[in-house]
Parts: structure tokens; sequence; C-alpha cells
């Protein structure tokens, strides 16, 4: 039974990291369901930590061009470089109001405060609803070099509403990109380039309330493994889901996800 809620929590976090349903409302959701309350905490690292791991495999060239190009520009001022070097600041832009934010709400220690709050979920599903909603015909012209310091700072102020759980991160960076004009999968792939250092910084800062068991290594390895496969998986179809416009499907499952928790769960 311990390692089928291991296995379970992974599924549920590598189902719902990339998809713009919130994998934290959905992992609190099924808290809730089925009232796990012993290292809850210590699992959501564990699974998100899976996560993180299968979004640099897959996007580990696109990472490696970005590294090279922005150093080899900064050092050697190749021109054929300038692009990655741009975008590698364009990066770290969208990452600084989300941070700060994040540390603000760390201090005062909001999101516990709102962590066991199941209704709190459901609300801001409805919120990531509305907000898939609204971009739901968006195809947008600007591919990666065009996107410039308004777009980072704009998306980076919709991925401050993705700290919230139930709101989805992904949903609302893309919902940001869109916004600002980015073509489908420009925004898809920026989101993801967000994710990858805000991810290793909350691991960071959240690895010091793991409470770590001997006896339990063998379903640690668990939850990271099935995150990490779930995630690969999800995440490639997600992708072709962004790109043929239909996150119409998203929006009206968030809705109905919102409506149910609202209704039903305490």
């Amino acid at each position: 039974m311990e390692a089928l809620k291991y296995a379970l929590l992974g599924f549920i976090q590598g189902l719902t990291e990339t998809l713009p349903v919130s994998s934290s409302g959905h992992l609190m959701i099924f808290k809730s369901i089925l009232n796990i309350r012993e290292n809850f905490d210590s699992i959501a690292i564990l699974t998100n930590f899976g996560s993180l791991i299968a979004i640099i495999i897959l996007f580990w060239a696109d990472i490696k061009k970005i590294i090279e190009g922005f150093f080899k520009y900064l050092f050697k001022s190749d021109k054929e470089c300038k692009k990655e070097y741009k975008y590698a600041w364009m990066i770290a832009l969208g990452c600084i109001p989300t941070g700060l934010m994040g540390l603000i709400l760390n201090y005062f220690d909001v999101l516990n405060k709102i962590e066991n709050n199941i209704k709190f979920v459901g609300i801001s599903l409805i919120i990531t609803s509305i907000l898939l909603f609204m971009i739901r015909n968006f195809k947008g012209k600007k591919s990666d070099e065009k996107i410039g310091v308004k777009d980072a700072i704009t998306i980076s102020c919709f991925q401050i509403l993705g700290l919230l759980p139930g709101i989805s991160r992904s949903g609302s960076t893309i919902v940001g990109g869109m916004i600002q004009d980015l073509k489908r999968d420009t925004a898809f792939k920026y989101s993801f380039m967000l994710y990858i250092p805000m991810s290793i910084c909350a691991t960071a800062l959240e690895i010091s309330d793991f409470s770590f068991n001997v006896n339990l290594i063998p379903y640690y390895f668990i939850a990271i493994l099935v995150s990490t496969i779930v995630t690969l998986i999800v995440t490639k179809w997600f992708r072709k889901i962004v790109n043929s416009g239909k996150l119409i499907y998203f929006s009206i499952y968030c809705f109905i996800v919102g409506l149910f928790v609202i209704l039903f769960l305490k």
C-alpha cells in the first residue's frame, strides 16, 4: 500500500505538472479524497523533482544551445549566438518577478495558510479555466528571437498566479505568452524554459522540509521514477495539443473539477 501511494501521487504529479490543470491543486484534491496526511509534503517534493528531471531531458537540446550561445556571445562576441544570449536574459528576467513574489509569500507564510483550504483550490481551478478560455483562438506571430522585456515581465506576472494551488503555472504562462502575441509553440517553449530555473530554486528551498526515512528509500525512487516517465509522455502530448489550438478542452475540464471541489469536498 505504501508503494502504491507513492506511485499514485507520482502518476498524478506527472500527469498534471505540465498540463494546464495545476499539479499542486490536483495533489491537494487527492490528498483530501484519500485522506493522506503522513509524508505528503515529502512525496510532493520527490514527485516535483521527477517532473523537473523529465523537462530537462525533453528540452536538453534547447538548454545546451542557449547556454553555449550565451557564453560564446558573452566572451567571444559571436554574432551568430546573439539570439541565444538575448533569450537567456529573457529567461532570467522572466524569473525575477515570480521569484521575488515567491520569497514574499514564503516569508509571510501565505501558501501554508491556504495549503489545506480545498475550496480555494476549486476557485483557483475556475480561474485557470477562465484564463484558458480567453486565449482559445489565439495563434500569435512572435517567434523565440522576438521575445522582449515587456513580454518577459508580462509572462512572469502571469506566472505569479501559478504560485497559488489550483492555478496552473504552465497554463498561466502560456496564456501570458499568447496575450503577448507569441506563437503557440514559442509560448509553450518559453513557459518551460521559465519552469526549469524556478523549479530548481523551489526544490532547493523546500529540501529542508523533506522528512528523510532510510526505510522509505525504495518508495522515493518509485515516486521519482513514475513522475519522470509520466511527465515525459504527457509533455510531448501536450505540446501537440497547444500547437493544434485545443486548450479549450482543458478550460472545460478545470471548470468542471473546480465546481466539483467547491460543491463536494471539505
